[in-house]
């Protein structure tokens, strides 16, 4: 599904130009977040519950969901339940994480209970769960946003044990559901068509939870190792409100924090949470509206961090490897300049941009893979055009094509190199020809002239 769009034309005899209405949805997380409220939200959204269904059959993992509606605090909402090996989710006094190294997991949790723990003689590493996910009959992008997910949720529980990603494995019964759950909202939130996901500041609750290594207080810490960057408060419930499965979502989802935007509101919808707290509407809100093109005018502002380090006695071939590391572990950009340092000597300046919470990370890349002794750092503000992507199919395959627009109106468009790359490589035609055709098929979908 694309974003509507209409035709205006200008006060000279010009052809019309294409404006495209920005679909926003909104997330309020006054009562946090969780997997499975992410799901009823977008249920009550309008996204069709067989849009689940589908999905978690074509998983083959032994699980289906109970959809029903319930009252939160006088709020009707959508409850989903996740359903494995006959057995749902139901309140606990304590709580297992959802990952550990090398060990059966940590049985998945949504927002205010806890799932029950099984003892199984194995758990599903990352690699599996990948498989698992590309075999499934969903769309690309989708795949790709779910991998995206679990992988934020392994790189969380990989620093918190300072084991590699790769040894993380998960509960078997907990993976399912955890499985289930992001799959489904990677699935959902490509059905709900929006060109950008915005989160309000998340309510984590309070109090404390029994992790397997002992007591800790909310958030847990895969919870909050997911939420840095982001903003958090607590009203002071005593519960746990944000799941390590929901902070991972608007982690990987979400473009951006902020208050109520300026939207025409379309619709809105509730999930709801296992617990009904006295006084207390337990529950996700998520609010769908088109911000019209003069509200769309104005570029969003957003903070990064700026890594820089002068290399002079660096082997070339490395430099190339250390870009593609940077560029993995989530480096915005990384680009070199030649300088001129002392001595003389000719040198690399190089230079990465990054999100203010992955600075650190790229930073020990840097010192990891290169001979530099320093990498400076600091904030900057930079403003970005909206951007989406939207998928076109070539007789090569599916590619990408990411749009910018300003003031609502397309100012450019190019299809994703990665993309065309991968099928020139492996249908073996010049990757000019994927390029061009998947421009032509953009500019017909699209009605651009």
């Amino acid at each position: 599904m694309t974003p509507p769009e209409r035709t205006w034309r200008t006060t000279h005899d010009e052809r019309p130009t294409t404006v495209l209405h920005m679909r926003i949805a909104y997330l309020d997380c006054f009562s946090g977040i969780s997997g499975d409220m992410f799901l009823g939200a977008l249920i009550d959204a309008g996204v069709s519950p067989k849009v689940f269904e589908q999905t978690v059959e074509a998983l083959t993992v032994g699980a289906h969901l109970e959809i029903s509606r319930v009252n939160r605090s006088g709020i009707s909402a959508t409850k989903v339940d996740v359903v494995v090996n006959g057995e749902k989710d139901s309140p606990r006094a304590t709580r297992k994480e959802l990952a550990a190294p090398q060990q059966h997991s940590h049985a998945h949790q949504d927002s205010e209970s806890h799932r029950h723990h099984h003892e199984h003689q194995h758990g599903r590493g990352l690699t599996e769960i990948r498989e698992i996910i590309s075999k499934g009959a969903i769309s690309e992008s989708a795949k790709r946003s779910a991998i995206a997910i679990f992988e934020k949720l392994g790189q969380a529980e990989s620093r918190i044990h300072n084991v590699p990603i790769e040894k993380i494995h998960f509960h078997e019964v907990g993976a399912v559901d955890a499985l289930v759950d992001i799959v489904c909202a990677a699935v959902g939130t490509e059905a709900l068509a929006a060109d950008e996901v915005i989160c309000s500041p998340l309510n984590v609750g309070g109090g404390t939870v029994e992790c397997a290594h002992g007591t800790f207080p909310v958030p847990a810490p895969a919870t909050i190792e997911l939420l840095k960057g982001a903003p958090v408060y607590s009203s002071g419930i005593q519960a746990e409100l944000v799941t390590p499965t929901g902070a991972a979502i608007v982690a990987t989802l979400v473009k951006r924090f902020s208050s109520f935007p300026e939207i025409k509101i379309e619709k809105t919808g509730y999930g709801a949470g296992t617990r009904d707290f006295p006084g207390h509407a337990n529950v996700l809100r998520i609010t769908i509206g088109e911000a019209l093109p003069q509200l769309a005018a104005k570029t969003s502002q957003e903070t990064i961090s700026i890594l820089e380090a002068n290399l002079d006695d660096l082997n070339p071939q490395v430099f190339g490897y250390v870009m593609d590391r940077l560029l993995e572990a989530g480096a915005l950009d990384v680009f070199g300049m030649p300088v001129q340092m002392k001595k003389n000597r000719p040198g690399t300046l190089l230079t990465v941009l990054a999100k203010p919470e992955d600075a650190d990370q790229l930073a020990q890349i840097v010192f990891s893979e290169t001979t530099t002794l320093g990498v400076r750092r600091r904030e900057e503000k930079r403003q970005v055009l909206a951007r989406r992507w939207q998928n076109v199919s070539t007789r090569f395959g599916d590619v990408r094509v990411k749009i910018a627009s300003m003031n609502g109106t397309v100012t450019s468009y190019a299809p994703e190199y990665e993309d065309c790359r991968r099928i020139a490589v492996e249908r073996r035609v010049p990757l000019k020809a994927v390029m061009q055709e998947a421009l032509q098929q953009y500019l017909q979908s699209s009605k651009v002239k």
